[in-house]
């Protein structure tokens, strides 16, 4: 068979180096037009799309080009002349699949060339050509080596605040490229799981599962090992992957949280095939001098092989690994080295490295475009002749993204791009290969199409099923509730246009805080620069920000206040909104109302009197005293008084400004106070979105459970002035938002009357006009 492949070869490049060239030159020459150089992929057929787009001229000029490239490869070939690098043209773009959107908030990521070689940066595009699979297939070509629908195992250690958010920039990397189902396996502590379970849950990208492993029960396997390495104790855990990961899975692909991929994680997995004999770990060279010795005076590495092997993207044929006893492998080189070394330096690499130096038939050495350093040693621009070539990016250095390299800022755009860029767009289904059914997915699916299209409120009760990719704790997040059970966090959310209110809430409330942010993958990188810019924001360990990303047409107010609720790690909560100040000292105040008022053995809801300036600048009151006086004056109004006094006149105002002690207070129709409850309380009913009803049908719910309100008299909140919400504005100018809410209430009440009975009478027969 080989020998009928090599005649049909032969035969070809003879006739096409006698013909082709021959009649390109008499059409061209004819034509009257010099040909121009252009980028196509070797032995690749023109598309239809790609032909009908251009002009007879020029698509001629593209096959015949073609066809050249073919002959060159041919006579190559033939010639059996060592293989070399091809460059493909500055043009060549990334090779994006059917299952690929074009959308980005930034350039899209650069492409690489495909014709690469395995003596200088990669493989040949002869033997990655399975993955591509393409018209020209023939008995003679080569085999696929990853199957279309064969799923890719990763396998990330995470723990903490600050690397699960990078991990997000990885996965979004991994997703955007990728055609195969993938597995991912995070070795984590409580909080990045908790973290990353959220945010996978509700990001239900199809084709992808996710399992966790928990880093705490694995520490004693590696605690023994002094570390000086930053990453800490989780730094050593991938020595212990071939026990952690379950015993069926044979192999799998390990990464870094700092790493972001500039191709498709499939084209990596089909480098497993090119293991042979006892190979089991495939690993990119070091790219700095490090292991060498030479980087200061007095510099004592660990043993490695040469410059030694990074460790930030790892192949593991997890199966061999156990036969030849890795657990023990690895124990016995780190027990005899570290009688000498003391500690390591470099956490796992470290490891790795002298078990390689004792056993190099272990490796696999992977080209080095497969793990680029970037660290201010780094020797990763002697790994490739153009950045085109990449694809990984490592930021190996604790500096991260302000590292010195000739490329940075190529670096830092190409990871900018998948930082925020839009997760939502990876939900697309992987083309020609069906996802495992999922049960949420499925029952939402089920709840959508239940609702009439045709119905003019379809937008609205669409809204309350929609999923919102959700991640929790986006920044350091730092606290332990007293012991006394008396403590409180103010809950409140927010979007872009209300974001300089957080510094000023800080300055007023002194307890913690749990923030729902409505904010796009842009808009999250700009308030992460945001709050670490500012000293008041970073001095503050107890704020949890949640940011909920930005889907759908409406402010999905109702939902952010619920998120924020379910992170509130203390017994009670202050339900504010992000446009008010708490008066200084509200946070002890109400922990003194917690005893005062036996919070924990009844039913009560705590109002906090609002009040509202039309001032910018204001002189904020220190007493109550000071308040009066401002409100006598008209620079305070009670909150709402011009718009809307139905929705605080049951606090009764006239009361408070005598009252010296807490007085209760009945529920009347369309009551919205800003209360403390137990954390325990009812969350807010969804299907209120935009602006009209949200509060209002909560507190209707506080009163159907029987919570009694008290009005706090020493205690109040200012609103601060600023520009109208665009839902206030929609709800102003347009009459069927006002009517859909009008229907929204009505069902909300029908809801109630069926939960409650009897009692619930009053909120049928109450005349809610908004």
């Amino acid at each position: 068979m080989m020998g009928m492949c090599r005649g049909r070869r032969k035969l070809v490049a003879a006739l096409a180096l006698l013909f082709v060239p021959a009649i390109a030159w008499i059409y061209l020459s004819a034509a009257g037009f010099q040909v121009k150089s252009v980028s196509l992929l070797p032995l690749e057929p023109l598309s239809a799309s790609a032909v009908g787009g251009l002009s007879e001229r020029q698509a001629l000029e593209l096959r015949v080009r073609a066809v050249e490239e073919e002959n060159r490869l041919l006579r190559q070939e033939l010639s059996r002349a060592p293989k070399r690098l091809h460059k493909l043209g500055p043009n060549q773009g990334l090779n994006q699949g059917p299952n690929q959107g074009p959308e980005q908030n930034r350039s899209q990521p650069l492409g690489r060339s495909r014709a690469q070689s395995e003596e200088g940066t990669g493989d040949s595009e002869a033997q990655r050509g399975g993955h591509r699979g393409g018209a020209n297939n023939s008995d003679c070509s080569q085999q696929p080596v990853v199957d279309k629908c064969e799923t890719i195992h990763v396998a990330i250690v995470c723990a903490g605040y600050n690397a699960s958010r990078d991990v997000v920039t990885l996965v979004k990397s991994v997703l955007f490229h990728r055609r195969n189902p993938l597995h991912f396996h995070f070795i984590t502590d409580a909080i990045a799981q908790k973290i990353l379970a959220s945010l996978f849950t509700s990001w239900m990208v199809p084709a992808v599962r996710v399992d966790f492993y928990d880093g705490d029960e694995l520490k004693s396997e590696v605690s023994w090992i002094p570390n000086k390495h930053y990453s800490g104790i989780y730094g050593l855990m991938k020595l212990v992957l071939t026990k952690t990961l379950p015993p069926t899975l044979q192999k799998v692909i390990v990464l870094d949280t700092d790493i972001t991929f500039a191709t498709d994680i499939a084209e990596l997995w089909a480098v497993f095939h090119k293991f042979r004999g006892q190979q089991v770990l495939g690993l990119v060279e070091n790219q700095s001098d490090w292991y060498l010795g030479n980087l200061w005076k007095n510099h004592r590495p660990w043993p490695a092989l040469g410059r030694g092997f990074n460790t930030g993207v790892i192949l593991l044929l997890l199966d061999r690994l156990r036969k030849l006893r890795w657990e023990q492998m690895w124990r016995l080189t780190a027990e005899r080295e570290l009688m000498g070394m003391l500690s390591t330096s470099l956490a796992d690499q470290d490891i790795f490295n002298a078990v390689i130096k004792q056993n190099p038939f272990l490796v696999h050495q992977l080209p080095c475009f497969w793990n680029v350093q970037l660290s201010d040693h780094t020797r990763s621009e002697k790994c490739y002749k153009d950045v085109s070539d990449l694809k990984v990016i490592h930021w190996n250095s604790p500096k991260k993204l302000r590292v010195k390299n000739k490329h940075v800022e190529f670096f830092r755009n190409l990871y900018l791009t998948f930082l925020e860029y839009d997760g939502n767009l990876l939900r697309r289904e992987l083309f020609g290969c069906p996802s495992a059914p999922d049960l949420n997915t499925e029952r939402l699916q089920r709840t959508l199409l239940e609702l009439d299209e045709d119905d003019p409120c379809y937008e609205f009760r669409r809204e309350r099923f929609t999923v919102h990719r959700t991640h929790l704790y986006f920044l350091h997040y730092d606290y332990t509730p007293p012991a006394d059970g008396t403590d409180v966090t103010l809950v409140a959310q927010l979007s872009m246009d209300r974001l300089q209110m957080l510094e000023a809430i800080c300055k007023h409330w002194e307890g913690p805080l749990s923030l729902a942010l409505y904010l796009s993958d842009a808009e999250a990188q700009q308030f992460l620069r945001y709050a670490q810019g500012s000293e008041v924001l970073m001095s503050r360990a107890n704020v949890g920000y949640h940011i909920v990303y930005k889907e759908g047409q409406f402010y999905p107010v109702n939902l952010l206040r619920n998120v924020a609720m379910r992170q509130v790690q203390t017994p009670y909560m202050f339900l504010s909104d992000i446009d008010f100040l708490p008066m200084y000292g509200l946070y002890e105040n109400l922990r003194r109302s917690v005893v005062q008022l036996d919070m924990a053995h009844s039913k009560k809801a705590l109002v906090v009197p609002a009040f509202e300036t039309l001032r910018y600048r204001l002189s904020f009151p220190k007493s109550k005293a000071e308040l009066l006086s401002q409100l006598d004056m008209g620079t305070l109004f009670t909150f709402r008084y011009h718009v809307w006094t139905k929705g605080h006149a049951p606090t009764n105002f006239a009361k408070w400004r005598t009252s010296t002690t807490p007085y209760r207070v009945q529920w009347e129709p369309d009551f919205e106070p800003y209360v403390m409850v137990a954390s325990s309380s009812p969350e807010y009913d969804r299907r209120f979105v935009g602006f009209g009803w949200n509060k209002v049908a909560h507190i209707m719910e506080l009163d159907a459970q029987e919570y009694d309100f008290v009005v706090l008299p020493n205690a109040f909140m200012i609103h601060m002035p600023h520009a109208p919400s665009f839902d206030i504005t929609k709800f102003r100018s347009n009459k069927q938002y006002r009517s859909c809410l009008q229907t929204l209430k009505e069902e909300f009440q029908q809801n109630m009357s069926r939960r409650f009975g009897f009692a619930a009478l009053k909120y049928m027969t109450a005349d809610n006009n908004s």
